[in-house]
């Protein structure tokens, strides 16, 4: 678990952290720039597009980061009934933030070949080490949010396929408290083996993809 270098490596830790928090708040304003440019000003309006990490963090979603291995950040608020094409805007939207993170780990794994060919990172240097943790941890973003269950991004891109009639019970579902409660029970128990097995499959494929 990342918690787990504070002890044995601090440094990598606090720069691992940092391009974390760097991530998830990209993660949230590809969410909310999508949304403006798709006709909903309602993450522009409550702040969402900035830089401070302080408005995009959920303390759950990011101890969990820190001690199970996958988390989240605090959802961008989007109104679909303002996005000039519903259907698009909803695609649109809910893919943005995976592709960000797929692009902070794929600009991570540049440096790391970068860094390598012109042989000023080491294999166990602290710049390479957080490198490699930066990549993970935002292909686990991804692959995390790429799940087709409410409230992730990925029941978005799925319920942007599916039939109108389906959308006001899924939109209903996100917003019961009770849901969310359960949600996060079921991957702390019950969905936790299979989804670190999942990332960690695409994790491996990710770094020979682009490491070799």
């Amino acid at each position: 678990m990342l918690i787990e270098l504070l002890r044995d490596e601090p440094l990598t830790f606090f720069l691992v952290v940092g391009i974390l928090l760097f991530s998830l708040t990209l993660h949230e304003i590809g969410h909310a720039l999508s949304a403006s440019w798709s006709g909903d000003q309602t993450a522009r309006l409550m702040g969402r597009i900035s830089l401070n990490p302080f408005r995009h963090l959920d303390p759950w979603g990011t101890l969990l980061l820190l001690f199970a291995g996958f988390g989240w950040a605090r959802p961008v608020p989007i109104d679909p009934r303002n996005f000039r094409n519903y259907r698009l805007g909803l695609f649109v939207v809910s893919i943005a933030g995976i592709v960000v993170n797929l692009a902070i780990a794929l600009l991570c794994a540049l440096l790391l070949r970068g860094l390598d060919t012109l042989g000023v990172a080491m294999p166990d240097s602290t710049l390479t080490n957080a490198l490699l943790y930066a990549a993970a941890i935002n292909i686990t973003l991804a692959v995390f949010n790429l799940l087709p269950v409410p409230p992730l991004d990925g029941s978005k891109i799925v319920q942007s396929l599916l039939p109108l009639r389906w959308h006001p019970f899924i939109w209903r579902l996100e917003a019961n408290p009770n849901y969310a409660i359960i949600a996060l029970l079921l991957f702390l128990t019950v969905l936790r083996g299979p989804v670190m097995q999942l990332i960690r499959f695409v994790q491996i494929e990710f770094f020979k993809l682009t490491l070799g």
